[in-house]
């Protein structure tokens, strides 16, 4: 296996291309680059200021019904946020409302409840402590099922978890799938990364099969690795699709070329995630499924470009990821 470990001077954020923490995690922050403050003007132009302009949104009744009386005493639903990566969740330009897809979801749930949003910028660290003392209602924080988060948590899924490669956009690879797609090639990943375990897998397949081996490469900050990418020095970059499809969009400089499941081999769910047997969780996948419905669901994921990460239906505690 060839490995290339390329490292700058200065320790910056690291590329939202290559890690965003692992998969398992999802920590939306961990390592993603500040996003701008405005969109670029060669791509996709998100709505990044503090006026939202939301769909609205009908209660159901169904679901309302469903709310335990200690989270609607009140007629609010906390929920924390990390605004720390766009798409998902990031300030606005006035740096200080939470504004993206995960806001967007919150805002619409709790009003399909019947309730009003209390959203709650949080650290990623610090939802799990936040819902188990009851500080927060629901975390709706690209949050990953894993079985054992739910031995303390309860989950509502909303969004599929996957994972990206990006080529330069006038590449000529068009098609990242399966193993043989990734040998010979110079591909960009994050070390520790869900997305190294998969690609060290495929490799080793690929070798065995007689393939070319992959060329590994490691960066620590977002320039060096667009730079990387964009002078010819690397093929692709493979990481949290959510991330990187917004750069993508935005400067118009990268392409999608395959999608695989960040739980790979198994598909891995991204849910709100509510204290373990209050009732919540059952009240939340019912107003996602009145969302998903009626049309509401996919309109906030294509807004934020977030559209193959749909699911048709919410989940109560779907099947999580295993431990390693």
């Amino acid at each position: 296996m060839a490995i290339s470990r390329l490292k700058t001077g200065a320790a910056l954020a690291l590329a939202v291309t290559t890690t965003l923490g692992l998969a398992a995690c999802s920590d939306p922050g961990a390592s993603a680059a500040s996003a701008p403050s405005s969109s670029a003007s060669a791509g996709k132009t998100f709505n990044l200021a503090p006026e939202q302009n939301r769909f609205p949104v009908q209660v159901s009744p169904e679901a309302a019904a469903l709310v335990p009386q200690s989270v609607k005493a009140d007629g609010k639903l906390t929920v924390a946020v990390s605004p720390f990566a766009a798409p998902l969740a990031v300030y606005a330009t006035d740096n200080k409302t939470p504004v993206g897809n995960e806001v967007d979801i919150a805002v619409a749930l709790a009003e399909s409840l019947g309730l009003k949003a209390d959203i709650v910028p949080t650290a990623w660290a610090d939802w799990p402590l936040g819902v188990e003392s009851g500080k927060y209602e629901a975390v709706i924080s690209n949050v990953t099922v894993t079985e054992e988060r739910k031995l303390k948590f309860d989950f509502a899924s909303y969004r599929e978890d996957k994972l990206g490669f990006y080529a330069k956009s006038d590449s000529s690879i068009t098609k990242v799938d399966s193993a043989p797609d990734v040998a010979g090639k110079r591909i960009i990943v994050g070390s520790g990364t869900n997305q190294e375990a998969i690609l060290l897998r495929w490799d080793a397949e690929n070798k065995k099969n007689g393939l070319k081996p992959v060329e590994f490469q490691y960066y620590d900050d977002d320039s060096a690795s667009t730079l990387a990418l964009q002078s010819g020095r690397a093929d692709l970059t493979f990481g949290p699709n959510a991330t990187a499809s917004y750069k993508s969009q935005t400067d118009g400089k990268t392409k999608n070329v395959g999608l695989v499941d960040g739980g790979w081999p198994l598909k891995a769910s991204i849910a709100v995630t509510t204290k373990k047997g209050n009732g919540f969780a059952a009240a939340a996948q019912a107003g996602l499924n009145s969302l998903i419905k009626d049309g509401t669901y996919g309109k906030i994921l294509d807004r934020w470009g977030l559209s193959a990460e749909a699911i048709q239906k919410s989940e109560l505690n779907p099947p999580g990821l295993p431990k390693s």
